[in-house]
């Protein structure tokens, strides 16, 4: 329910909620208007927009970004993912295909097969494809000229991507969590999309246990609508939306039962840490991925978890959020009574 993840189930309800100009789009003020300035000077001097790198955790609105970006410079956006350019082939033929000014999004860019990456290079550069046409002695270089465009790329681990190709990106931008008045703001339009009438007190407990992100705000909204027509409730009351938020396990941080699970595994099976991710992913039963790309960066925001040379470590915060006593306790108070 709160993992910030794309689901393809959900792709209709996404598309149909995603803003569609800079105007339109709610929170990241600084990085719209950066884009803002830097779309509206390449409009006025009819170039292609400089190569943009987005990165940040999922669920924040870079896909939204990229369809903005070619919609507001008036040309086609080309989608595809680093994991399916398996060969140099696969992007060559988009590049080729690719309209003047156009915009090619990559998601998961950091996932793209070096081979394929090497490609980008004199791409991004010269717009210039170098091939390799033949095999063995018969074998000769050839440059492909390519129409100027838009590289847009995605990633939630910028750290992943080789220099090389991070280098080459003129416009780079970090994307973070959202404010509870951004989500509050996000959640009232998206209702009024879905034609949900909406208590302000319920859109802001909504907004409230969101994880700071805008994905989960609207399927959080998706979820406790459907609670409301259970009750055949008209709109969304504060008491129904904490009702349907309790019964989805959904606390007052926003914390679902995988949160609550790592922090509590941490507290009595390490007496809190210093653990390896490691150690808690096996632990737990969890993709050691999974816990660091989608469930650290929101307990890191919290200050509920700390990152240190020597592992993780639950912060008193988090001890008293979960009814544990804080370190400062006697030692054999560290763990709670049976059945806590």
């Amino acid at each position: 329910m709160l993992t910030p993840i794309r689901d393809p189930s959900e792709a209709r309800f996404e598309d149909s909620l995603r803003p569609r100009k800079l105007a339109e789009y709610i929170g990241q003020e600084k990085v719209t208007a950066n884009l803002g300035v830097f779309i509206a000077a390449a409009r006025a001097r009819a170039e292609s927009l400089d190569h943009v790198l987005l990165f940040g955790p999922p669920g924040l609105g870079k896909t939204t970004l990229a369809h903005i970006i070619a919609a507001e410079m008036g040309v086609s956006l080309q989608i595809t993912s680093g994991p399916v350019l398996e060969r140099a082939g696969d992007l060559a033929a988009i590049l080729t295909n690719l309209e003047p000014h156009g915009v090619l999004f990559v998601d998961e860019i950091h996932r793209m097969a070096p081979t394929v990456a090497e490609i980008l290079y004199p791409a991004m550069e010269d717009f210039s494809l170098d091939l390799v046409v033949g095999q063995g002695p018969a074998a000769r270089a050839m440059r492909l000229p390519l129409p100027p465009f838009t590289l847009v790329g995605a990633t939630t681990r910028a750290g992943l991507l080789p220099a090389p190709l991070r280098d080459r990106f003129g416009i780079v931008h970090r994307l973070d969590f959202y404010g509870p008045d951004a989500l509050t703001a996000i959640v009232r339009r998206s209702s009024g999309l879905l034609t949900v009438n909406l208590d302000v007190a319920a859109g802001e407990e909504i907004a409230r246990r969101a994880r700071g992100t805008p994905r989960v705000a609207n399927r959080l909204l998706r979820r406790v609508r459907d609670f409301a027509h259970a009750r055949g409730e008209e709109a969304i009351s504060l008491d129904t939306a904490r009702y349907g938020l309790e019964r989805l396990e959904v606390d007052g941080f926003g914390l679902d039962d995988l949160d609550r699970r790592l922090l509590v595994t941490a507290i009595e099976h390490y007496r809190g840490g210093p653990v390896g991710l490691r150690a808690l992913a096996a632990t737990l039963g969890e993709d050691e991925g999974t816990l660091e790309d989608i469930y650290e960066p929101y307990l890191l925001q919290l200050g509920f978890l700390q990152r240190t040379p020597r592992g993780r470590v639950v912060t008193e915060r988090a001890r008293r959020h979960l009814g544990y006593p804080t370190v400062q306790g006697d030692q054999e108070d560290l763990f709670p009574p049976e059945g806590r």
